[in-house]
């Protein structure tokens, strides 16, 4: 997973410049990273969605060559009605 860094000193630093009483900006931010933390457990990766997705290519590249061994058999079938020998 990818860590993201947040810079919680910085942070409290801000909040206490905007008036926030010590304390509770340092409670704030360290809210603050467990939010973030939350978040990225639950974000999608890039190889998340290529191992959910495999399977589904696997699944149309059979459907595609079904969908043309089927349309042949039945372009066969319409050139015979119409062509017979």
């Amino acid at each position: 997973m990818t860590a993201i860094t947040f810079d919680t000193l910085k942070y409290a630093n801000r909040l206490k410049v905007a008036g926030v009483p010590d304390k509770q900006a340092e409670a704030m931010a360290e809210a603050q990273v467990e939010v973030n933390e939350r978040s990225l457990d639950m974000l999608v990766t890039k190889q998340d969605l290529e191992k959910e997705l495999s399977p589904i290519r696997v699944d149309l590249a059979v459907l595609k060559w079904m969908v043309g061994i089927q349309t042949a058999g039945t372009l066969a079938l319409i050139l015979k009605a119409f062509f017979p020998h």
